[in-house]
């Protein structure tokens, strides 16, 4: 039963990752309607998100690849065989490389600053409710007022942080880390489909350094009595063969959702998921506030 448990939230990691509906969110969710109702907690959360980050790489390969090898040859200035240097330092992908870095700034300085909080009191359904309502309205006045004329390659350094800053509230579970940035880059007159591809390469850094994180975590540290009850150490839920794939499932899923979701923005509004996390919150203020599920 545990086992079918973990290939379920796989499944809802898979599914929700990308869209700007917050899959740690669903995650929360989900677990309280499971048997046991045990929040899947922010470690399995953090490793099974390497699985839907796998998939970027995947469906990236290419552009990531690119951006790496010129970052790198612009940034040792390495030159040809004329003396001349093979990328200029203001080639697009070397400037891609550190757009994306300095994008992965705030969510690693919030992340490590406010880390007993995100997987304690920012996990609660009250948050969470909120979050999903207050976020999605964001992102319906962002759709509308955006210009949506941006490309990529007019991405400034001023810009790239501020889709940082973005990307650091899905800290908090129901802000969602791609409807975060994609919301950022519509009010700052980005096509829907550059905003979601930037957000979608700005993950890589921050949750794959989350996710290995909280996997050494979970194979290193060993929750005893002692620890679990003065709050310094939570047991985790499910265990390593579980969480393994689990994170499967969600590769599989989210490559699958990639694809859907970047053709689904070149033609579509954001409309659908907006009123779909308005009445998810709603519902879920319901069930917190007639005491159905506990926050």
């Amino acid at each position: 039963m545990q086992l079918l448990e973990a290939l379920f939230l796989g499944l809802v990691q898979g599914l929700t990752e990308f869209l700007p509906i917050s899959s740690s969110a669903h995650l929360r969710i989900v677990g309280e309607f499971l048997p046991g109702a045990k929040d899947p907690g922010a470690a399995f959360t953090a490793i099974i998100q390497i699985g839907t980050e796998l998939a970027v790489v995947v469906y990236f390969w290419r552009d990531i690849v690119r951006i790496v090898a010129r970052f790198f040859l612009a940034l040792f200035a390495v030159k040809g065989a004329d003396g001349v240097a093979r990328v200029p330092r203001n080639d697009p992908d070397a400037r891609m490389g550190w757009l994306i870095i300095l994008g992965s700034l705030p969510i690693i300085a919030l992340g490590l600053l406010f880390q007993d909080d995100i997987e304690t009191t920012f996990r609660s359904l009250w948050i969470v409710a909120i979050t999903l309502i207050v976020f999605g309205v964001i992102l319906g006045i962002a759709d509308v007022v955006g210009r949506k004329e941006r490309k990529l390659t007019q991405l400034t350094y001023g810009h790239g942080i501020i889709f940082g800053l973005a990307q650091a509230l899905a800290l908090i579970p129901g802000v969602s880390r791609s409807g975060g940035t994609t919301t950022a880059g519509l009010f700052l007159g980005y096509t829907r489909r550059a905003a979601a591809r930037y957000s979608f390469l700005l993950a890589l850094p921050a949750v794959f350094g989350s996710g290995l994180y909280q996997l050494h975590k979970s194979l290193t540290e060993t929750c005893t009595a002692a620890t679990t009850a003065a709050g310094t150490c939570t047991p985790e839920v499910f265990g390593p063969l579980e969480t393994f794939l689990a994170t499967v499932v969600a590769f599989i899923v989210g490559l699958a959702v990639i694809v859907f979701f970047l053709g689904y923005v070149s033609r579509k509004s954001f409309l659908p998921f907006v009123v779909y996390r308005i009445a998810l919150g709603i519902v879920l203020l319901v069930l917190l506030g007639t005491g159905t599920i506990a926050p």
